[in-house]
Parts: C-alpha cells; sequence; structure tokens
C-alpha cells in the first residue's frame, strides 16, 4: 500500500484511540457519579455524549473515504472493517454510560439501599475488557483477549447476584423498589457492555487471523 494509505490508518489509529478514551471514560464517571451520587459528574458524563457520536461519524465517514480511495486488500481491508465495528460498540458503551448518568441524576438526593460495591466491581472488570480488547487491536496480541469469556461469565454471575439480592430488599422494604430496579438496571447495562467487549474481540481475532472465532 502506498505512502499515503499509511498515513490515513495512521490517522484512523488515533481517531479510534480518542474514541476508546472517551467511552470508557464515560461509563467509568457515570459509575463513579452513582457510588458517591455526584450529580455534577454526573452532568459532566451527559455532555460528552456529542463528543462521542461526532467521533462516531467522523471515524466512519473517514473509514468510508480510505475504502473508496485505496481499495485495500486482505489484512488492511480487514482492519478497515473491524475498526467499522468498533465505533458501534464503543458508541453503544458510552451510551449506557450516558444513561447510567441519567439514573444518578434521578437518585443522587435518596440514600443508597447499600453499600455499591459489586456495581463498581462490573465496571473495573468492563475497563479491564475494554482495555484489553482494544490493545490487542493496536498490537495484534491476541493472548489479550484469551481470557476474555471468564471475565464475561463474571459480570453475568454478578449481574445476577445484584438482581437476586435487589429482589430481597424490594420485598423486606417496597420504599427501595425505584432504586433497587435502578440497580437492576445498571448491572444489566454492564453486563451488555462485556457483551460489546467480547464482540469488538471477535472482530479483532478476524482482523488479525482472518478466521472468526465466538468470544462470548
Amino acid at each position: 500500500m502506498p505512502k499515503k494509505f499509511d498515513q490515513e490508518m495512521e490517522k484512523l489509529d488515533n481517531e479510534i484511540r480518542k474514541m476508546i478514551d472517551i467511552s470508557k471514560k464515560m461509563l467509568l464517571d457515570a459509575v463513579e457519579s452513582l457510588k458517591t451520587r455526584d450529580s455534577e459528574l454526573a452532568k459532566d458524563v451527559l455532555s460528552r455524549k456529542n463528543s462521542l457520536y461526532d467521533l462516531d461519524n467522523r471515524i466512519e465517514e473517514h473509514a468510508l473515504k480510505v475504502l473508496i480511495l485505496h481499495q485495500p486488500m486482505a489484512s488492511d481491508m480487514r482492519k478497515l472493517a473491524c475498526l467499522l465495528k468498533m465505533i458501534t460498540y464503543l458508541t453503544r458503551i458510552g451510551r449506557y454510560g450516558y444513561d447510567i448518568a441519567k439514573i444518578t441524576l434521578e437518585i443522587s438526593d435518596q440514600p443508597q439501599v447499600k453499600k455499591l460495591i459489586d456495581i463498581p466491581r462490573m465496571s473495573r472488570v468492563v475497563s479491564s475488557m475494554i482495555e484489553d480488547v482494544t490493545e490487542a487491536y493496536f498490537t495484534e496480541d491476541l493472548s489479550r483477549i484469551e481470557d476474555l469469556e471468564e471475565r464475561d461469565d463474571e459480570l453475568d454471575e454478578t449481574r445476577y447476584s445484584i438482581f437476586r439480592e435487589c429482589l430481597t430488599y424490594m420485598m423486606e422494604d417496597p420504599k427501595t423498589i425505584t432504586r433497587c430496579s435502578h440497580y437492576i438496571m445498571v448491572a444489566r447495562y454492564l453486563e451488555r457492555c462485556g457483551d460489546h467487549a467480547c464482540k469488538v474481540a471477535e472482530k479483532v481475532h478476524y482482523k488479525v487471523t482472518g478466521e472468526w472465532k465466538e468470544i462470548s
């Protein structure tokens, strides 16, 4: 491929790095705002949505121009295909952060039903998954995603644990129903973010090897 193509791909990599940072930080900051009942942090998360969406549109447009103008083959074509799918999943992860921040604003004036431990732990697991799949994308080191399914299983188990615990609280005290319903929803959002990280990993695996592998 000519030098111009390499330059364009480097620009795309820089853009996707920015999107990864925004998406992941929206999610982590949203969970932190929920944990600490920090309305200002939640509002700050909400304000980042447009930046996330703008990057999604800009990267897609840029990638399609590269595809049309340079008509890449083989691994270069797979990289562009992977990148175009990645931005969709990153947008969804950031959007879940946005939704969690909205929940913070809804219940920020109410006390915690319990000390939030499992939800922040889920967010850390998701963050590690995002970091590893994106590092695998940039370095083509697939060892970073070998245990992704195990971490996804951990998220599933924690989500159901939160669900069962919240049911107990709601049955014991109906006043907790709204807050516990939100906790259950947040756990679901985080579990879905893990699923999105697994989907990115599938695309990265194909990018590197040219072979499909289900990771979920």
